[in-house]
């Protein structure tokens, strides 16, 4: 026998050492029953917008994180207090206590969204929210409100990311991301405004007014008297609007420049905490809605605190959270802080606003109206 197929045969009865097999062979244990198995839409089947979202829930990613929020908003919008059994120590005489009275007790959905959006056409999103009286508290910042009055006076127009901020500012356009905003737009909101600052002085001195960022925007929305505007929809279904960064953009500038021409003017922001935490700590069931991030995000959440959590939360945006921000927490770091209960449905979606919320509000607020 030659020394070649002598070493042909050893290597033929070589094994597989078995540490490779048992790495890559590892046995699998049983997937439990009722877990999804991941399926998109099939196009065979023609173009069904709405069967095509709800194939997100099974298609991974961020499109499945999608459909859970779809799943949460809804559970938000179809709780009734009588879904829940009375306590045993409840007195059934009590009228509050009767059926009728119970199956009329929704959760509570605040909405918070940041000033960028209400620049988009999302304001459109949730000016419709808002007039069909489908949440009840709404959060964000100064240019979230004072953009909604400005779009009534003039239009923001689509530009581009990559237009040059220095030739810009020489012919007074300002940016937001691609869109633009004629400087001119700021005077008019100023002519506009102003004199509304004067009448609320004089209320203030003349009949002991005080007030309050969400009164302020309770005024403005009945002054507006537009129905495009979030903040007369706000104003006409008594929906409060809690801004407690008023002072934080144009709205700030209108009363910096008011405050020289006409000193006096007080806006007092202690009433509208109190009365923020309150919306929270006397509700039944609360959801939250948070698109975007930062201030909007942390007052909805810290409200929540006072009542030991929301029952539900849903978050959209694309902040991450290497870097400690509060826009890019996840909602189980709110469950440490006891902003949402430990037992609460709740989820992140990592995606641009502006494509991912016209859709959450089509398959959710828009089915149920």
């Amino acid at each position: 026998m030659s020394t070649r197929s002598t070493s042909a045969e050893n290597k033929s009865a070589e094994k597989v050492p078995m540490i490779a097999t048992s790495a890559v062979l590892v046995e699998s244990e049983q997937v439990p029953e009722g877990t999804k198995m991941i399926k998109g839409y099939d196009f065979e089947n023609g173009v069904d917008y709405s069967a095509l979202l709800a194939t997100y829930l099974t298609t991974g990613f961020q499109a499945s994180n999608f459909g859970r929020a779809v799943e949460i908003i809804n559970r938000m919008c179809s709780w009734r207090l009588s879904d829940d059994p009375l306590p045993q120590d409840a007195n059934a005489e009590d009228p509050e206590n009767s059926v009728e009275h119970r199956s009329g007790v929704r959760c509570k959905i605040f909405l918070g969204y940041t000033s960028n959006l209400v620049s988009s056409g999302i304001r459109e999103s949730i000016r419709y929210l808002v007039k069909n009286k489908l949440v009840h508290v709404l959060v964000s910042t100064a240019g979230g409100v004072e953009e909604d009055f400005i779009k009534c006076l003039a239009p923001t127009y689509l530009g581009d990311f990559h237009l040059k901020g220095r030739e810009l500012r020489s012919k007074g356009l300002n940016r937001i991301g691609n869109l633009i905003v004629p400087n001119d737009n700021y005077c008019k909101f100023e002519d506009w405004i102003v004199p509304i600052f004067d009448q609320m002085l004089k209320e203030q001195n003349e009949q002991g007014v005080v007030w309050t960022p969400s009164k302020v925007i309770h005024r403005l929305g009945k002054e507006i008297n537009h129905p495009d505007s979030i903040y007369y929809w706000a104003y006409k279904n008594n929906i409060p609007v809690y801004c407690p960064a008023i002072t934080d953009g144009s709205l700030g500038d209108m009363l910096y420049f008011h405050s020289y021409r006409s000193p006096g003017l007080v806006i007092d922001v202690v009433q509208d905490i109190r009365a923020m935490n309150s919306e929270a700590v006397y509700a039944k069931k609360t959801g939250v809605i948070i698109l975007g991030g930062g201030l909007v995000k942390h007052h909805i959440c810290n409200a929540n605190l006072m009542r030991n959590g929301a029952d539900y939360a849903v978050f959209v945006n694309t902040a991450q959270e290497f870097d400690g921000s509060d826009a890019g927490a996840r909602p189980d770091e709110a469950v440490s802080w006891g902003k949402i209960k430990a037992d609460a449905e709740s989820v992140k979606v990592y995606a641009d606003a502006s494509l991912v919320f016209p859709l959450l509000v089509a398959q959710t607020f828009a089915q149920t109206k």
